[in-house]
């Protein structure tokens, strides 16, 4: 336990040198039908919906399956819509997955904590991200404060537009179905070793869900995948574009 406070002091007194909280964070994305990370941590802790009642506006804790662990990670979870697996969501096409419909979302608040319950930081979160559409959003926060934002847009310049044959990333990896959306696991690093308390999934604009599964969190050691590249001004109206015609074709409302 020396060795990771050693490493979370000296990410910390990096993090005060580097700059702003939004330049800290990288994102990464795996390979086409890859449903969990290929990161290593220190700990972690994952929240897959299975064992959740599918309904509306659901609020709960989580222990990500870390109670036995040496570093306990808890969250917990309020206004999320859980479903079935079906073609939009539900990693493996089987259990259940996480969704929202609304521009207020769901929100996750997280926390960490050692054998002697001192706090220790969340730097990491993965998720399965399927049938992105044009409302996709995600914010992350420290107390209170937001620290980084990522939109559909951002999705689209790492998996590429949708639908497109020669293009793995579209329509779901295991039926085959929904071709107009991308299908992807993400990883989120915060570099600054600082870490976030609180997720929040939102659909804004509305035009259809915002789904996700596996929800992973912990503390690093590794990063893989690959990393996003960030596109010029041009491309990124030409994405724009893209979205809105997504939008149109999206299939169902709240």
């Amino acid at each position: 336990m020396f060795s990771l406070r050693k490493t979370v002091l000296s990410a910390v007194a990096s993090a005060m040198i580097a700059g702003s909280a939004h330049a800290a964070f990288l994102v990464t994305y795996e390979a086409p039908g890859v449903v969990n990370t290929t990161t290593s941590f220190d700990y972690k802790g994952v929240e897959n919906f299975d064992l959740r009642t599918a309904a509306n506006n659901q609020s709960f804790g989580t222990d990500f399956g870390t109670a036995s662990d040496p570093i306990t990670i808890t969250g917990s979870y309020a206004g999320v819509d859980i479903y079935k697996a079906d073609l939009w969501g539900g990693a493996g096409n089987t259990g259940n997955y996480a969704v929202t419909f609304t521009t207020n979302g769901y929100t996750l608040n997280l926390s960490a904590k050692d054998e002697d319950d001192n706090s220790v930081p969340v730097t990491y979160f993965g998720y399965w991200l399927s049938a992105l559409d044009q409302g996709n959003q995600v914010k992350f926060y420290r107390n209170e404060i937001e620290v980084f934002s990522f939109n559909p847009t951002d999705v689209l310049t790492i998996t590429g537009g949708c639908p497109n044959a020669a293009n793995p990333y579209c329509g779901n990896p295991v039926t085959g179905e929904n071709k107009n959306e991308p299908y992807v696991f993400l990883n989120f690093y915060d570099q600054s070793g600082l870490g976030f308390d609180k997720i929040v999934f939102s659909e804004n604009p509305t035009g259809g869900g915002y789904e996700s599964d596996n929800h992973t969190v912990g503390y690093y050691t590794s990063i893989t995948g690959n990393p996003l590249e960030v596109p010029e001004p041009a491309s990124l109206a030409l994405i724009g574009l893209a979205l809105v015609g997504m939008g149109a074709v999206r299939r169902r409302a709240a």
